[in-house]
């Protein structure tokens, strides 16, 4: 693998992880430090990253660390569905039995656990069962072009949902409940039920990433009380490129967690 790809991906893993703050600003040398690879390797993941949406150049500012808005998160979710709901109904078609099976028997697993107690090991297992049932769904598709797409939406997902809400015991078994049923309309090989399951899931997904079901009282307390009496979101604030104002921040760069789950 050449070192611009390392670096590529060492600069994913530290968004992933949480080291790098979205809407941050990085130096190239601060990359250097972060990925563990030369200046050079560096300068040449730059563009590929800005192809990504992952960064971006702003004049006499540096870089610029995707930032997580409500139209980040609104588009993202919106061709992740364009994208799964597709993939689900064709993977309900004609996905092998053993591989359908392999992945209700992971689910059932891990749901059969949580009802036993939910710990930080099982949160992790499950949270890798839930990302490798996605893009198993995406890869069945044996379309390079799409699972390119989707991979890189599913990086801009990931920071959405580990800035906004993470799987937390609260949101473990309904999530994979959710996945069940997914799961038992593609053994039925029902195509159009699972892509209106795995529709349900995604609108579920999204209203955590906004605040609005985060499976904790207290969260959907703080989101109800934000709502107009109409019930719909309030609009956010826009500066004049009409993004949303960046959200309030620690003094270490990171949004603060109004509406974490964990």
């Amino acid at each position: 693998m050449k070192q611009r790809d390392q670096a590529y991906d060492a600069f994913v893993q530290q968004l992933l992880d949480g080291r790098l703050a979205p809407g941050s600003f990085v130096t190239q040398r601060e990359l250097v430090a972060l990925t563990g690879l030369p200046l050079g390797a560096v300068r040449e993941m730059i563009p590929r990253l800005e192809a990504d949406g992952l960064i971006s150049t702003l004049p006499q500012r540096g870089l610029q660390v995707a930032a997580v808005d409500l139209r980040l998160v609104h588009e993202a979710f919106g061709l992740r569905e364009i994208i799964e709901t597709a993939a689900v109904a064709h993977f309900a078609r004609t996905a092998p039995a053993s591989l359908v099976a392999s992945l209700r028997a992971a689910h059932a697993r891990i749901s059969a656990q949580a009802r036993e107690g939910v710990t930080e090991a099982l949160i992790a297992e499950a949270q890798a069962t839930d990302w490798g049932f996605h893009d198993a769904v995406v890869a069945h598709l044996g379309n390079g072009l799409v699972s390119e797409i989707h991979r890189v939406n599913l990086i801009r997902i990931r920071v959405i949902m580990q800035s906004r809400v993470a799987l937390s015991p609260e949101v473990l078994p309904p999530a994979f409940a959710e996945h069940a049923a997914i799961l038992a309309a593609v053994e039925e090989r029902d195509a159009d039920g699972a892509a209106a399951a795995l529709r349900r899931h995604l609108d579920t997904s999204r209203r955590r990433a906004l605040g609005l079901d985060t499976g904790r009282e207290a969260d959907r307390h703080e989101a109800t009380s934000s709502l107009p009496a109409g019930g719909h979101e309030a609009p956010s604030p826009l500066v004049s490129n009409g993004r949303e104002t960046p959200a309030s921040r620690d003094s270490n760069g990171r949004e603060s967690p109004s509406r974490r789950t964990a």
